[in-house]
């Protein structure tokens, strides 16, 4: 049991690395997401004041009102391209993320087959201590039957 110790500390550390992973890719997806969110309400917003800008213009508006409009919109575009961006850097981090849980899930999965075979080859080993136990436990019967002393 005492050789199992080490694989069991490299499991136990590989499974917290593993857990560790996940919660930073749960993370990053809620950061992704939220940038998504962000993203689509600049552009929402953008839309409705577009929506505005068309309806003052149909009615007839000063010219310095169209100037601010276009200004706030021109804003707007950059707010939006900004956001862009970090919805990109989001991205890019996200698959930093999940390639992170992936490689801490493939080791830990290493570990779970070395303890596997490890087990398989204690049970092999077992096993055979057993059928020579009742090997030798047959021979001494037929050596000395149960009746004769």
């Amino acid at each position: 049991m005492a050789s199992k110790l080490p694989l069991d500390t490299l499991i136990g550390l590989a499974r917290e690395s593993t857990d560790d992973a996940a919660r930073r890719l749960g993370q990053l997806q809620g950061a992704r997401q939220h940038a998504a969110q962000q993203l689509g309400m600049l552009q929402d917003y953008r839309q409705d004041y577009l929506e505005k800008l068309q309806q003052a213009m149909q009615g007839g508006m000063p010219a310095a009102d169209c100037y601010n409009y276009q200004r706030f919109i021109a804003t707007l575009d950059e707010a939006i391209h900004q956001q862009m961006l970090v919805l990109g850097r989001a991205d890019e981090q996200l698959e930093g993320g999940k390639v992170k849980w992936r490689e801490e899930k493939r080791r830990l999965n290493s570990f779970d087959a070395l303890l596997v075979r490890q087990e398989r080859a204690e049970a092999i080993v077992e096993n055979r201590r057993e059928q020579r136990a009742n090997d030798e436990f047959a021979a001494r019967l037929m050596r000395h039957p149960a009746g004769v002393h």
